[in-house]
């Protein structure tokens, strides 16, 4: 119900949209739109329509249209695909899935094998002419075999009479699946089937397993049949299973061709056993030649039209069953775009763009399930507040060497065993966390734990990055010298330096922070230093003449001129540290976002991979759009020369 009016919401916003831009376009005129700056303000009804069509792609080549206005649609196509696959073995016998009938194609082969194999005893040299004549004359005796299946007058009375009984049981089959009430279903029955139906659950229903409390996979296609019609199509499954079977172990073999097949065999046998080592080659051809003969006798040979009733009760049936469909059949063209329900073994799946493109009220369901801390994903929320003693957080941040760098000496112990403290050793012990103050409220989860990861390594490639690039756009010494060292690894893919930092500095944070440290620096050493040389002189002159002293036109000339270079490079730097990120998560890596994608992409789980891009997606966007207000606040020149 929610997927159809959420369905009708974008349509009606996404025209009414347009007919509002259309009006606004035809109200404005050309000399305020052409070299206006205030012309590409404002615009939501744009990005209304936009985001819609996207909405509105997703739900249908996801299938969640069909499965908001038609929840069925999948269980009976499970239903109808059974059918087809059982309908299948038996079409690939005659020119209905294929061009000729299998009989003719499989004689074509065979014939084609002995051609070959033929020429080549012939042409051989390590055979001598009496071994050249024994294996022609198995050849002949095999290419014997084929008539005495082909030829209508051998065709046995009991063999026409299994034929017959095939066809009449597909006769029967289509006569009892046209009827309205076929299958007859007792209330026994009824009441068992509607109840495994309730426990097998929906299309696309996720399972939370009762012991761990992780998510389970989500189903695909329910395979119990639920409706009618989906019932008439998994009885008639069955019954065609049980004719497929009772068809493909029917053999065409009369005592001409077992007496045949058996005189090749012993022969073959028997010239083999008197072989020696030598005579290796004419053995090998002497068995391939044995092993076109077993072929020939497994195969589903017949005379030419042996089978004419038959293929003709197939064809009846495929079109009652195509009939029955009925809506179903436009359900599938039409909301199953790019694929459909197939049915695999004992199961049906989705196959197409609806296997991997997750329906976004599958996507929902599962992000709010994976949302509660009690659910999370592996154990871990994906974000969530704890309680943590303040000492944790303090450990956290500050660094050990504050007071390792302080005067004085550590405290030890005296004769008694007691250590008296001094300030230097009240200094670690705050340092280290070794103490214990109050509790405060601590975000984690895996998208606390990739955002950190990320904002740290951002954080100190600005801190160093910023002003080294200043001082290279300023100093030609530092320009020369630390130019070709960033040169020589900023081309370098962070994908290249991932393995040996993490291998040096452990999987922990330490190794992707740095590695993310690695990818922020470059990008800002760059920008500020491009900020720092494009500082027109005339803006330098002018203070200067005005009395500025050095470090005055640092800070209000150079390094205000620099800064939209630099909150450009520090977007740059975010879209770099999230993928690089993603790839460290992959390598290595016990929680985050990329961990999550890793882990869900080994077991199939499609929804929780999409549901991993759009966090990345709009963990980007909130990075962007704030940059984006800093900018427009705080640096109102940019732009304007």
């Amino acid at each position: 119900m929610l997927t159809q009016i959420v369905t009708f919401l974008i349509l009606i916003s996404i025209i009414g949209c347009v007919l509002y831009g259309r009006r606004l376009i035809r109200t404005e005129k050309i000399d305020a739109v052409f070299g206006n700056p205030e012309r590409a303000l404002g615009g939501t009804h744009w990005v209304i329509v936009g985001s819609g069509f996207l909405i509105f792609i997703w739900l249908y080549y996801s299938w969640d249209i069909a499965k908001g206005f038609y929840p069925q649609s999948a269980n009976e196509l499970c239903q109808v695909a059974k059918v087809n696959d059982s309908l299948l073995g038996l079409k690939y016998q005659f020119p209905i899935e294929e061009r000729e009938l299998k009989s003719t194609s499989q004689i074509k082969q065979e014939n084609k094998n002995l051609k070959i194999i033929s020429l080549e005893i012939q042409n051989s040299r390590e055979l001598n002419d009496e071994q050249k004549k024994i294996l022609a004359n198995f050849i002949n005796n095999t290419k014997q075999l084929i008539p005495l299946l082909t030829n209508q007058d051998l065709l046995e009375n009991e063999t026409k009479q299994k034929i017959d009984d095939i066809t009449g049981k597909i006769n029967l089959l289509t006569e009892n699946f046209q009827k309205p009430d076929y299958p007859i279903e007792t209330e026994q029955e009824l009441n068992k089937r509607l109840q495994a139906v309730k426990e097998e659950g929906g299309w696309g229903i996720t399972k939370i397993d009762a012991g761990s409390g992780s998510i389970e996979n989500t189903l695909e296609v329910p395979l119990v049949p639920a409706t009618n019609r989906g019932l008439k199509f998994h009885t008639a499954a069955q019954e065609l299973n049980l004719i497929s079977d009772e068809f493909f172990k029917l053999r065409n073999h009369n005592p001409q061709f077992k007496n045949k097949i058996k005189e090749i065999k012993n022969n073959v046998k028997a010239y083999r056993n008197d072989l020696d080592d030598s005579e290796e080659l004419a053995s090998a051809y002497a068995k391939n030649i044995v092993k076109i003969a077993r072929r020939i006798e497994f195969a589903s040979i017949y005379p030419p039209n042996a089978l004419d009733k038959m293929q003709n009760s197939i064809i009846k049936f495929d079109n009652a069953q195509l009939k029955a469909q009925g809506g179903l059949r436009y359900i599938d063209i039409f909301l199953f775009p790019a694929g459909t329900i197939v049915a695999s073994g004992a199961n049906c799946s989705e196959q197409g763009s609806g296997r991997w493109l997750p329906k976004p009220s599958d996507t929902f369901n599962k992000f709010v399930l994976m949302s509660k801390p009690s659910v999370g994903y592996k154990d871990v929320p994906l974000l969530w507040i704890k309680m943590v003693d303040i000492s944790n957080v303090v450990g956290f941040i500050l660094p050990d060497f504050i007071a390792d760098i302080l005067p004085g000496e550590y405290p030890i112990h005296n004769k008694d065993g007691i250590v008296n403290q001094n300030f230097k050793g009240g200094v670690l012990k705050i340092v280290t966390g070794d103490f214990n103050l109050l509790k405060v409220p601590v975000p984690y989860g895996h998208i606390w734990d990739s955002f950190l990861r990320v904002f740290l390594g951002l954080v100190f490639g600005i801190l160093i990055g910023v002003p080294l690039g200043l001082f290279m756009g300023l100093n030609r010494f530092a320009k020369g010298f630390f130019d070709p060292l960033i040169e020589l690894y900023r081309p370098v893919p962070p994908l290249a330096w991932a393995p040996l930092i993490i291998s040096v500095l452990g999987i922990d944070n330490t190794g992707k922070v740095f590695l993310l440290f690695m990818v922020s620096l470059s990008i800002m050493i760059i920008s500020a230093r491009a900020g720092a040389s494009g500082t027109q002189l005339s803006k330098i002159h002018a203070a200067h003449s005005l009395g500025a002293s050095k470090r005055q036109i640092l800070r209000y000339v150079i390094f205000p001129n620099s800064l939209p270079e630099i909150l450009t490079g520090i977007r740059v730097a975010v879209g770099m540290c999230w993928g690089t990120l993603v790839a460290a998560e992959f390598l290595a890596g016990t929680t985050g976002i990329g961990f999550v994608e890793n882990v869900a992409k080994k077991y199939f789980q499609y929804e929780v991979i999409w549901i991993t891009i759009f966090i990345m997606g709009m963990l980007g966007l909130l990075f962007d759009v704030t940059l984006r207000k800093l900018i427009d606040k705080y640096i109102p020149w940019r732009g304007k020369g």
